[in-house]
């Protein structure tokens, strides 16, 4: 049934559905839910998950902590969504009716968006600029009317720790952040910052970007937030405002870490090497990290992970 309603969505954007359609659409969404609405405290968020539009099951785990806390502006900001044809929230603009606010790098992939039927239909802007410390802020301000919004979602490939950082204008409820499963979960570790970081340029085997989950964590805890716990594909880490995170299980790094299993490294002529578990790391040794306990950059090489 899930496949059939995952046709469905995608027959409902590019066809004009009858109003009957429609409702038939909602019905089989909500067939597919109930696991994912649960009230109360789940032992892992894996058993939320929930695969529509998100590239893993983040669908399924944001309707569980939408349906467990309060949120009175159902607003989301997301970065790096592409064409937004797979995005953590396309599923919270288009079933749960929330605005938002989607900016990616590419031109060609804002156009797209803006051709899309949802663009019209939904509460929906979407920018086209590169993400930097200097411009978020302003970007944000520019079309966020509140601080104290629903949800927020990084996923830029590079600086996301330094860009949530950055971030003073806004104060999310959740926040989901991808993580660098390569970095392992015992440091905590980032690539330094760079403002035009563009990860194939950075390094050919698209393995070096972005923070370890023990970095995320630690900037967490800084900004008023507990790890309540990332997916079962191990890339998205997921956050709740401590002021509202009573009815969630708590993590460190740690506990809350999963290895991604997915082989999507280059070798130096573009092509998949499909290298796994230790192997990744070992292709970026070379590389620099900035190390947050020890306040420095350090190679790769030198951190025994």
């Amino acid at each position: 049934m899930l496949e059939l309603f995952r046709n469905r969505l995608k027959y409902l954007f590019y066809h004009k559905l009858s109003q009957k359609e429609e409702r038939d659409l909602l019905l089989l969404a909500n067939l597919n839910l109930p696991k994912s609405q649960k009230r109360g405290p789940v032992n892992k968020l894996q058993e939320v998950e929930l695969r529509l539009f998100s590239q893993w099951g983040e669908d399924g785990i944001i309707q569980y902590l939408i349906h467990n806390i309060e949120i009175p502006n159902k607003i989301f900001i997301e970065f790096g969504v592409e064409n937004y044809e797979e995005a953590n929230t396309r599923f919270l603009l288009i079933h749960d009716n929330w605005s938002g606010l989607v900016i990616d790098g590419l031109a060609d992939n804002i156009e797209f968006i803006k051709k899309d039927p949802i663009y019209a239909k939904y509460d929906l802007i979407a920018i086209n600029d590169f993400i930097t410390k200097d411009n978020i802020n302003h970007l944000i301000q520019q079309h966020i009317p509140f601080a104290d919004i629903g949800l927020l979602s990084i996923d830029i490939d590079g600086n996301d720790y330094w860009i949530w950082e950055s971030i003073q204008v806004i104060n999310p409820r959740i926040v989901i952040c991808e993580y660098n499963s390569v970095f392992g979960a015992q440091k905590a570790i980032t690539v330094p910052y760079k403002g035009d970081f563009y990860r194939t340029s950075e390094h050919y085997s698209n393995l070096y970007f972005g923070a370890s989950l023990k970095a995320l964590c630690t900037l967490a805890e800084a900004k008023g937030y507990d790890f309540i716990g990332s997916n079962s594909a191990g890339v998205n880490a997921f956050f709740i405002r401590k002021d509202l995170s009573a009815p969630f299980k708590k993590y460190d790094a740690l506990s809350g870490y999963f290895e991604s299993k997915f082989k999507e490294s280059r070798d130096k002529n573009g092509n998949l090497s499909f290298l796994r578990g230790k192997d990744r790391l070992l292709e970026i040794k070379e590389k620099l990290v900035f190390d947050l306990e020890q306040d420095k950059e350090v190679k790769i090489a030198d951190l025994n992970l």
